[in-house]
């Protein structure tokens, strides 16, 4: 939905349980409708598609395409964003480090990626641009120590994508950008190794692969280059590298790096100058078997200390040099947060109020996904619960 001048609102539909394109389109109907006649009764209602590997497959075939342009149409909705990060099952198994697989090192990551381009150039819009997310290029630990082989590797595989997107544009004059999202113990972790990655590989290495792959000059290879390959900026990732929104933005603008999508989104946040045997008592209901929730702790000394998981942090919680956590963890952004457990929900306030400032980006999405977290009296059925973080967004949206 559009809820500023060439600003639209969406969700993530990964939270709904799914496996094959006709649970997708269901989900995708259900929910859609149902939150459109709450929140855009007279207009279209923006949906974040999500489809896994084998569903970006089932959605090429010529009935795939017709089934997700008839539900579209039928319920008012439209995609102008997709989640292309998890390639396999985001529900019902155990995920943890497979969320990046394959990474950008493998030539099947980038298939998936020009599938989802191809699906979502059928669903956009007229005159509209559209977006896909992707994974951070790789799990660190799996690349340490990253070789130049990993880099220019990862970096041929996004050529072969941008190759596919430019064609696509002079074939049609629609713009689709690839949203690379950093997030703790990626490969990319913050906007630092964003901007290094930019300007020591993607640049570099991407100009000489479009030049050969498409006959162009360096400077047009470049502008090609930085038009279809942004940030997805997660307010939620942002804020447990201890990242300034306001800083993180000023360093993308000073390299001519574009955010293609902000993902809205809260972490948890717990002050360890609490009680820790509360604190330890608090976080054991998070404590998690599916996801990956890395811990960064912030020091005494300003330094940070990061942990790959919930569990093996919580073996450092009686650090007395450790002041704050912040976990990786996809809480509800309504909520400042209660008693002891806290949530980075303020970074979302800073970001909304750059985006007033200084438009960045077309396309806000919401990528909630721990609903069974919140307290008994908190908790509403899915689609209320979906609708109470739109209502939240808009809100704090046109305050900030």
């Amino acid at each position: 939905m559009q809820i500023a001048p060439d600003v639209h609102l969406t969700y993530c539909t990964n939270i709904h349980v799914a496996d094959g394109l006709d649970q997708v389109l269901e989900s995708v109907a259900h929910y859609g409708s149902t939150l459109k006649a709450k929140l855009s009764p007279d207009a279209p209602f923006g949906v974040g598609l999500r489809l896994s590997g084998s569903e970006s497959q089932e959605a090429l075939q010529p009935e795939g395409l017709d089934a997700l342009r008839t539900t579209l149409e039928e319920n008012g909705l439209y995609v102008f964003t997709m989640n292309g990060f998890p390639y396999g099952s985001f529900h019902n198994r155990v995920i943890k480090d497979d969320v990046h697989r394959p990474d950008w090192g493998k030539p099947e990551r980038a298939a998936y990626t020009k599938r989802l381009a191809r699906i979502l150039a059928h669903m956009l819009p007229e005159g509209a641009s559209g977006g896909i997310s992707t994974s951070p290029l790789s799990y660190k630990p799996w690349r340490s120590p990253v070789t130049r082989e990993t880099w220019t590797t990862c970096v041929r595989h996004l050529g072969d994508v941008v190759t596919y997107l430019v064609q696509h544009r002079e074939r049609t004059g629609t713009l689709i950008h690839l949203d690379i999202e950093p997030e703790p113990d990626g490969l990319l972790e913050n906007s630092s190794e964003v901007v290094t990655f930019f300007n020591e590989w993607l640049l570099p290495v991407g100009v000489a692969f479009l030049g050969k792959a498409l006959g162009m000059p360096a400077g047009t290879a470049e502008t090609c280059l930085r038009d279809h390959i942004r940030v997805c900026w997660d307010t939620c990732h942002v804020a447990v590298a201890f990242e300034n929104p306001r800083e993180v933005l000023a360093r993308y603008r000073s390299h001519g790096i574009r955010v293609g999508k902000i993902q809205v989104s809260s972490a948890i946040k717990v002050d360890l100058d609490k009680d820790r045997r509360d604190i330890q008592s608090s976080l054991l209901p998070f404590l998690d078997t599916t996801y990956l929730h890395q811990v960064v702790q912030r020091n005494r000394d300003g330094s940070l200390t990061s942990y790959p998981d919930l569990e093996p942090a919580m073996k450092h919680l009686p650090d007395e040099n450790a002041m704050e956590w912040r976990i990786h963890y996809h809480v509800p952004i309504f909520t400042d947060g209660v008693g002891i457990i806290q949530t980075t929900q303020a970074s979302i306030r800073e970001t909304f109020a750059l985006m007033r400032d200084d438009r960045f980006t077309e396309h806000l999405e919401i990528e909630t996904y721990t609903w069974e977290v919140l307290p008994k009296r908190l908790k509403l059925p899915l689609a209320a619960s979906i609708e109470r973080e739109f209502m939240w967004t808009i809100s704090e949206y046109s305050e900030s």
